[in-house]
Formats: structure tokens, C-alpha cells, sequence
């Protein structure tokens, strides 16, 4: 296998490549004690990732009781971004095989980017405090634009980056519907991974491959990109 026989990948962060579910709960569960309410298991949370840190507060405050006002809430994510970011990788970690096949992408050259809806002030010290920034030519976090996944700008804005030209071909890989309906909205295969965060069966997501295993993303995004 060779650079060549690859697309621009487009990785996910959470649930795809970064188990952050363990930081994000303490994160969750300090807002929640904080206004007195019971918290959330990991289980839970994990239906909830995803979809931003508004999202993530919504959700975790109807499960625990009466819904966030709305007044209330850009105040919650403050709390919630400020405690994440002190403990942005206590426990979090790559999943299995993710920095071994980083490493031998890299070393063929393919271009390989990070398309997140966790805000962009925290992506990038998580990945840098997992010594992982530095497999990624672009690295795209909500707040960058004001539009998020699924809106395929932000994709094209990533393979822009990484290659110089928006619609080089490229490649998504994430673990959720989310991530699903970017690719589609963009014109490109999907791979998603079976171990992510989405509430969803992942098979029932409409991916062009599925995979339980990141080791197998090469050989997925080499069969894709000559279908």
C-alpha cells in the first residue's frame, strides 16, 4: 500500500480517536453536583457525546430532573469547558491500535486532518498533551466558523487545508450519525467505528464500511477510494 492509493483522511476526535468519555463524565458530573443534581453514569454519557458541549449539558440536565433554562445555560458551559480543560487528558486515551496506524499513515505521507464539534480551544490540548497533534496537517474545532458538522463547509475547509484544494478526494472516519450525514453532505465515503459514543446502532447509520477495529481503517479507506 502506497500514499498514493489513499484520500485525505478526516478523523473525528471523540469516540474515534480519543477514548475521552472518562474526563468528559467528571467534567459533566462536577456541573450537575454543582447545581444539585444526582449524577450521570459513563454508560449514559456516552449517548450524549458528541454533539457539542450545549448538547451535552441539555441532555445531562433533562436526565437528572427539570431542563436547563436556557438563561442558565452559557453560563453551564463555561463551568463545564473550565473543568474540562483542567483535567483535558487525566484519563483519557487513544483507542487500540490508533497510534500505531497514525504512525505508518504519517510515514506513507497520506494527509490527515481532525474535524471535531468539541470546541477548538480544547481539541487542540488534548491532542497535544496525547502527543497526537503532530499526525494531523489541519485540526478543526467548533468555533472556528460559525457552522459545525454536518455542515460539509467545515469539511471542505479541513481538505482545503491539507491539500490545497477543497474538493481533493477525502475521506471521513467517525463513529456517529453525525459524522455519517457530514460525509454524505460532502459527497464522501464514511468509515465509522463500531466502539464510538453514538446513541445509535452503528451499522444503521448508512456508513460505506464499519469496523470495530481503527487498524483496519487503511485497508477500508484504500478499498473506498478505488470503488
Amino acid at each position: 500500500m502506497t500514499a498514493l492509493s489513499l484520500p485525505a483522511l478526516i478523523f473525528d476526535l471523540d469516540g474515534t480517536l480519543v477514548d475521552t468519555a472518562p474526563d468528559l463524565l467528571g467534567a459533566m458530573n462536577a456541573v450537575l453536583v454543582a447545581q444539585g443534581r444526582e449524577t450521570v453514569d459513563p454508560e449514559t454519557l456516552r449517548h450524549m457525546v458528541g454533539f457539542g458541549a450545549a448538547s451535552l449539558i441539555r441532555q445531562a440536565m433533562t436526565a437528572t430532573g427539570d431542563p436547563v433554562a436556557e438563561d442558565m445555560l452559557h453560563r453551564l458551559v463555561d463551568d463545564f469547558v473550565v473543568h474540562y480543560g483542567e483535567h483535558i487528558a487525566d484519563a483519557s486515551v487513544p483507542f487500540p491500535g490508533v497510534i500505531d496506524t497514525l504512525t505508518m499513515l504519517t510515514s506513507q505521507g497520506v494527509p490527515m486532518g481532525v474535524l471535531t464539534n468539541k470546541p477548538h480551544e480544547l481539541a487542540l490540548p488534548l491532542l497535544d498533551a496525547l502527543d497526537m497533534s503532530k499526525f494531523f496537517g489541519a485540526i478543526h474545532g467548533a468555533g472556528r466558523f460559525s457552522y459545525v458538522k454536518p455542515d460539509p463547509r467545515v469539511f471542505h475547509h479541513v481538505v482545503e487545508d491539507l491539500t490545497g484544494h477543497a474538493n481533493a478526494p477525502a475521506l471521513m472516519v467517525g463513529d456517529s450519525t453525525t459524522d455519517a450525514k457530514t460525509a454524505r453532505a460532502a459527497n464522501v465515503p464514511v468509515i465509522l467505528l463500531s466502539y464510538g459514543y453514538t446513541p445509535d446502532p452503528v451499522e444503521t447509520l448508512g456508513a460505506d464500511a464499519v469496523t470495530g477495529d481503527f487498524r483496519d481503517i487503511p485497508a477500508l479507506a484504500r478499498r473506498l477510494a478505488k470503488s
